[in-house]
């Protein structure tokens, strides 16, 4: 199959201020977000990737927009409705340190599988369509380009953990054991037996070994060798 890069959005005023955003329209990337999310496509122009799949939200087009730009080529850029944000209901707009206070807060941290927001969804129901909306795109982007594939989905923080949970194996419920910061990159291999997770929660580093592409044959024994030098 082909390669994910997972990629957050860059910081915004709402993750400066502690205000859950959710689907807000008009929620941009600050100045720090800019220069990660800038800082992102840098790391990534040394792959030509087959696609940049975006969030609707203003904040994840403006950093697809920024990886984009240093591509030599002119992938695919399509907007995925089922990559936007959790739809947190009564909870959007609010500050985190008074929904710290909410009894449902104890639940998001040590059982989301549980969790529905008030007048919003459940957090499985954020897993189960954007997991089924990465596995698609992987599947179009192979089809279209070859199981050497490399593209790359922009979308939020709570929305990429539950995907790297999926990947990983791992219960919704331990989710939050997982970080993904502003304008962070992770790495999935979908291949024919299991995913195979090959970074997460990264803001550094060369990324060119990627484009030599990821074999989805058996996990070695011991470990292997790692990938190859470009």
């Amino acid at each position: 199959m082909a390669t994910v890069i997972l990629v957050r959005h860059g910081r915004t005023t709402a993750n400066a201020s502690g205000i859950l955003a959710g689907r807000a329209a008009g929620v941009g990337l600050d100045q720090t977000g800019l220069e990660q999310a800038a800082f992102a496509g840098d790391r990534l122009a040394v792959l030509p990737l087959a696609g940049v799949v975006s969030s609707p939200l203003e904040r994840c087009r403006e950093t697809a927009r920024l990886i984009l730009d240093r591509q030599a080529g002119s992938p695919a850029a399509p907007v995925e409705a089922d990559l936007t944000e959790c739809d947190y209901g009564q909870w959007q707009g609010r500050k985190l340190s008074d929904l710290a206070t909410e009894d449902l807060w104890g639940a998001v941290q040590s059982q989301p599988s549980t969790v529905v927001f008030p007048g919003g969804e459940s957090m499985a129901g954020m897993q189960a369509r954007s997991v089924a909306a990465i596995r698609r795109h992987d599947a179009a982007f192979e089809a279209g380009h070859g199981p050497g594939a490399v593209w790359v989905a922009v979308s939020h923080g709570d929305v990429i953990k539950s995907i790297l949970a999926d990947a990983l194996g791992m219960h919704l419920d331990l989710f939050q054991r997982i970080n993904v910061g502003p304008a962070s990159i992770s790495i999935v291999h979908y291949g024919p037996a299991r995913p195979s997770v090959y970074a997460t929660n990264t803001d550094a580093g060369d990324l060119a070994w990627l484009a030599q592409g990821i074999s989805s044959g058996d996990a070695p024994v011991g470990g292997g060798a790692g990938q190859a030098d470009t």
